[in-house]
């Protein structure tokens, strides 16, 4: 938040010419004939981001086998919260823009969960019962999933065999060095390099590259034709987990929210053309349509009985999760990056992003706070 905070003051400044030219410098990566010629900005986006998606995918991974994905009873109710959160934000996008094409690429920008800022704005409401941070949780998990389909689906260019050379060769020397039983991450950089070098190449986002590694990522301790590992060896999962935290949550998502969240107020104008559409169809999205959506989407799966809610988690604390999961912020402004080319309707945006995801943080802050109070009288009482 600080770091999206600076990028923002920092865009209106004094400073902004020295921002905008840091952004923009060049940065070249050759070998032999092959080569990387980008902008620093994308280098954040395309290259660094690519770690961010590294650990979603050992998370997702983790949850599929063993945690709160791992069966369907344990998935349905966040499943069809999630459902219900994408659908109707991305249904008033859709009902505000439809009359412009350009416009419309930005649909799923509002149908995005940020599980980073959510569960830290969960953190500061006292008396949360354990379970509904599980659920936002596996609604954000499902979340990503969603959000990673729809960038492979509808925000790749078209694919480029000659580029999905490199990452199949990438994925071979992965399952080669596994079966051998490399154990040292440094051993798996270069496959790692050419599935990310292909999936750019093939015109697929690079960041399907950090998702397809964190999921070949094995999940046991014991794994391929070496000794098994000593008592209590962490699985790969695990410890690179417990490794990337920190950097990702401490590093690279402070240096995405700096490059991106750096809208000229200057340059700003919500009143051109369909920035103005394109804002209020994000913002309404976020702090409306998704407490909407997942609050309409769980009350019919109860009541439908295909699922329940679990225990110490009441409807209102179902709106509190819906408010929750208006904070878009990370995957938000990622997808907006990739609907829109033109610099005023990116800004329009990444601004609205930032005002509904601060909407939806600040709601549901003080509605937890509200849920919270009377917990607490009781709590004084007895």
């Amino acid at each position: 938040m600080g770091a999206a905070a600076a990028g923002l003051l920092l865009a209106n400044s004094p400073l902004a010419r020295y921002y905008t030219a840091f952004l923009d410098l060049p940065f070249q990566i050759r070998l032999g004939s092959h080569g990387l010629d980008k902008p620093v900005i994308l280098w954040i986006n395309d290259g660094i981001m690519a770690v961010f998606f590294f650990l979603v995918g050992m998370e997702l991974k983790r949850e599929i086998l063993e945690g709160h994905l791992s069966s369907a009873r344990k998935a349905s109710l966040p499943a069809f919260a999630a459902l219900g959160g994408m659908l109707v934000p991305a249904g008033l996008y859709v009902a505000i823009n439809r009359a412009d094409p350009t416009a419309m690429k930005g649909w799923a920008i509002p149908t995005a969960t940020d599980i980073a800022f959510a569960v830290g704005v969960l953190s500061l409401i006292p008396r949360v019962p354990g379970a509904l941070r599980m659920l936002l949780l596996t609604l954000a998990i499902i979340d990503d999933i969603v959000a990673i389909l729809v960038i492979a689906c509808v925000y790749s260019s078209g694919i480029e065999v000659a580029g999905l050379g490199f990452v199949a060769a990438g994925v071979a020397l992965i399952l080669v060095l596994q079966w051998l039983g490399a154990r040292s991450p440094l051993a798996y950089l270069i496959p790692g390099g050419l599935v990310w070098y292909g999936m750019l190449e093939a015109g697929l986002h690079p960041s399907l590259a950090g998702v397809l590694l964190g999921l070949l990522t094995p999940a046991k301790a014991a794994f391929g034709r070496s000794r098994p590992p000593p008592a209590g060896a962490e699985s790969p999962v695990v410890r690179l987990e417990t490794l990337l935290h920190p950097y990702v949550a401490f590093g690279i998502m402070p240096l995405f929210a700096l490059a991106n969240a750096g809208v000229s107020l200057k340059g700003l104008n919500l009143s051109a053309g369909p920035s103005l559409a394109i804002g209020s169809g994000i913002v309404l999205g976020l702090v409306v349509g998704k407490p909407v959506g997942i609050l309409l989407a769980s009350f019919a799966a109860v009541r439908l009985k295909v699922c329940v809610l679990p225990e110490g988690v009441r409807w209102p604390q179902v709106l509190l999760l819906g408010l929750l999961g208006g904070i878009g912020f990370t995957m938000s402004i990622f997808i907006a990056n990739l609907a829109f080319t033109d610099e005023g309707l990116l800004a329009a945006a990444k601004f609205a992003v930032l005002v509904g995801s601060a909407l939806a943080a600040g709601a549901g802050f003080a509605v937890g706070r509200a849920q919270a109070a009377p917990a607490a009288v009781s709590a004084a009482r007895a």
